[in-house]
């Protein structure tokens, strides 16, 4: 799989325990799906806020509809 290289600021306390878990040839690998996770994630709320806006708009498209009549 291709990738990026990039550099990531962390605190000292942070990056510690990272390589106490991940050992220091891991940390790359942890990071990455600890990133993939997180985006997974962010985008099913996306998703189900956007879900939940048109609901509620269909909802009130219908609210109006029946008003006009």
């Amino acid at each position: 799989m291709a990738g990026r290289s990039v550099n990531v600021y962390l605190q000292e306390d942070t990056y510690n325990q990272l390589r106490k878990l991940t050992g220091s040839r891991k940390i790359s690998r942890f990071v990455d799906e600890a990133i993939i996770e997180k985006l997974t994630k962010e985008q099913e709320r996306n998703k189900e806020e956007l879900k939940k806006k048109m609901i509620e708009g269909y909802k009130a498209n219908a609210n109006n509809k029946i008003i006009e009549f």
